[in-house]
């Protein structure tokens, strides 16, 4: 949201702009005009440092990965012990869902370096986190209540649990890099214009 503040004298005319869109790179001349630079971002190329396109590919596999051992345990345990509480609340595919759009956003945040796509992984890797949050909390309850003679069972939960924590981190990870990126992207731009009448 761009806003100004106009300030005059006898001799100047000064014209404060705050615009979060402005190229860091403007140059204002010194009778008013604007000359505007190619426009590099540099807090959004900040974000490359994340490698979000590496980080988004490991969120799509995770995400794959959980929704494939999802449908394997609830066609095959659930005759034999009953379904584990991470089947019941339908985590697996419907948090699979969100750590694959999380990770398909940072592969196209990476493609294409715009505000607008930065802030919306922004918003879906949180979401990610607080999902593999939750996931991480079932996991365990599942674990700590689980009988001791599904050794099976607790071998794949163990495995389930482990990518549920590495999404946790790659998570917050981009989400951290976004953040900074996308809170550094205000600009102010001066322009002052000197009044030829004396």
């Amino acid at each position: 949201m761009e806003s100004s503040k106009v300030m005059s004298s006898d001799k100047a005319t000064i014209i404060i702009q705050v615009n979060p869109q402005v190229a860091h790179n403007a140059v204002i001349c010194d009778d008013g005009q604007q000359v505007r630079g190619a426009y590099h971002n540099t807090a959004l190329k900040g974000f490359f440092k994340a490698q979000p396109q590496a980080l988004g590919t490991v969120q799509i596999m995770i995400g794959v990965v959980i929704f494939i051992i999802g449908i394997v345990l609830t066609t095959s345990l659930h005759a034999y012990i009953g379904p584990p509480i991470y089947i019941i609340s339908g985590i697996t595919y419907w948090g699979s869902l969100i750590f694959i759009s999380a990770g398909s956003l940072s592969v196209a945040a990476q493609n294409k370096l715009h505000p607008c796509v930065v802030k919306a992984s922004l918003a879906m890797n949180v979401i990610s986190a607080i999902t593999a949050a939750i996931a991480i909390a079932l996991m365990a309850i599942e674990m700590h209540l689980m009988p001791y003679h599904t050794k099976y069972h607790m071998g794949i939960t163990g495995v389930m649990l482990v990518f549920s924590i590495l999404q946790f981190i790659v998570s917050i990870c981009i989400s951290g890099f976004a953040c900074k990126a996308t809170c550094n992207t205000d600009s102010t731009v001066v322009n002052v214009a000197l009044n030829q009448g004396y």
